[in-house]
């Protein structure tokens, strides 16, 4: 009988054993080829936004400089690839030195092996590089027409290093301090590190470099508003990765987010319009395109945080805050934010940001917190002070690299450069054939 009792005790032990062994293992993450696939489909979506911010761009200049406006958004995705590579990554997702940057651990990528969660690390790295590469290309709207382009392959490169890349450490890295083992502050796809930054730093450039020629007194309307609506459309096609994919795996949170990103921007839309219609009688195009993008914008931080119903609200609510800083607080500022990144994006995403303090909830994403309408007010309050830090911060160290910029080489095209168009005075091309005419080149 003792026996007996003693061989039921081993075989009890054992099995606790191999209990503890197996629970062990099921939490060691493991490759998942969904969640593998999900986001290198995601990737190539976030890549192709900047293309499409491209033609959203390139339809909104004049004619003369669009080849110009487009080849910016272009050659930021070259130019950021390769940072990215050799050191941004690292410094934006390396490991924590003091809460402020990662260490230089991944130069050239040396070390981003294994796993990321359930995906490849590396997958994890060129996902995070196509954010990087849009921001700096957002930027470029608030100085089209004026800026050379050598000073602002310079900038962007100086920016996303100095920039871009500390915020991205701040809030997504581990041990940054401003995510979730610092501040909590919630921001799920950029809204703090992509839109209120390079909507900040758009209006810092704006600001240096000055008003366009003729600027409140010449005509510049975008003059190809087919381009406006295609680089519209496919920004919203591809915001799907942009958000969606921030989950890091195809599960219940991606839907989420992939829900309130089309319906935030959906309410922005018909809300731009209706605005429009009410103020001048007719509904545009461009107002119709702008409405889609600050509702993707705004609801940036917030997507993986936020019901479907809160999305609706926070799209609503965004055009209306976002057409009075473009039509009455940008007049009466006297700023030339040319394609009104700062009015879109720096607005947008500033109220992305307080409505995630409002609206999140732990039912939706149990790893993020409750807003101030679930019941915890310090969520908002931690919200304002994340948006005033990245204000700050984009807004001081993009001044300090356009002066740095300004002692070498002059920022700003000259007066006939601006008049004949940036497309023939720094890259020698035009769009158009009655341009070639005009400039005498053979066609």
């Amino acid at each position: 009988m003792k026996k007996k009792n003693l061989f039921i005790a081993i075989m009890t032990m054992v099995g606790s054993l191999l209990g503890t062994i197996t629970a062990f293992a099921d939490d060691v993450p493991a490759l998942d080829t969904g969640d593998t696939t999900f986001i290198i489909i995601s990737t190539a979506l976030v890549f192709l936004m900047t293309p499409a911010l491209a033609f959203f761009y390139g339809g909104m200049v004049r004619q003369k400089n669009v080849l110009n406006t487009m080849m910016t958004s272009f050659v930021a995705i070259a130019l950021i690839s390769i940072q990215w590579v050799l050191f941004g990554y690292s410094l934006s997702f390396g490991p924590d030195k003091f809460g402020l940057i990662g260490s230089l651990d991944f130069v050239g990528l040396s070390g981003v092996t294994g796993l990321s969660g359930t995906i490849p690390h590396q997958l994890f790295a060129m996902y995070q590089m196509m954010f990087a590469i849009i921001t700096v290309a957002l930027i470029s709207g608030a100085f089209a027409e004026r800026m050379k382009f050598g000073p602002t392959i310079i900038f962007m490169l100086l920016w996303s290093t100095f920039v871009y890349d500390p915020l991205a450490h701040w809030v997504w890295g581990v041990g940054g301090w401003m995510g979730a083992a610092g501040l909590g502050a919630l921001d799920f796809a950029g809204g703090n590190v992509v839109h209120i930054s390079s909507g900040v730093a758009g209006l810092v450039a704006a600001l240096v470099i000055g008003k366009r020629k003729g600027y409140g007194h010449a005509s510049m309307l975008p003059h190809n508003i087919p381009f406006v609506l295609l680089g519209a459309g496919v920004l919203w096609f591809g915001w799907f990765g942009f958000n969606a994919g921030s989950a890091l795996g195809a599960n219940d949170l991606a839907v989420n987010a992939f829900i309130t990103t089309n319906t935030a921007a959906a309410s922005a839309t018909l809300s731009w319009v209706i605005l429009e219609w009410l103020r001048h009688g007719k509904p545009t195009i461009i107002g119709a395109a702008t409405g889609a993008v600050v509702g993707l914008v705004a609801i940036t931080p917030g997507a993986g945080f936020v019901t479907p119903l809160a999305s609706i609200i926070i799209g609503l609510a965004v055009s209306p805050i976002c057409y009075f800083a473009i039509s009455y607080l940008k007049p009466k500022l006297g700023y030339d934010d040319a394609l009104d990144a700062f009015g879109c994006h720096g607005i947008g995403g500033i109220w992305g940001g307080i409505a995630t303090g409002l609206f999140a909830t732990k039912a939706v994403n149990s790893a993020g917190a409750d807003g101030l309408f679930y019941g915890n007010p310090k969520q908002l309050v931690i919200q304002l002070i994340s948006i005033v830090a990245t204000i700050a911060f984009s807004a001081i160290v993009s001044f300090i690299i356009l002066k740095v910029i300004s002692i070498f080489t002059k920022l700003r095209v000259t007066d006939e450069e601006e008049n004949v168009g940036l497309d023939y005075a720094a890259h020698g091309e035009n769009a158009y054939r009655e341009l070639d005419n005009q400039q005498g080149l053979t066609i």
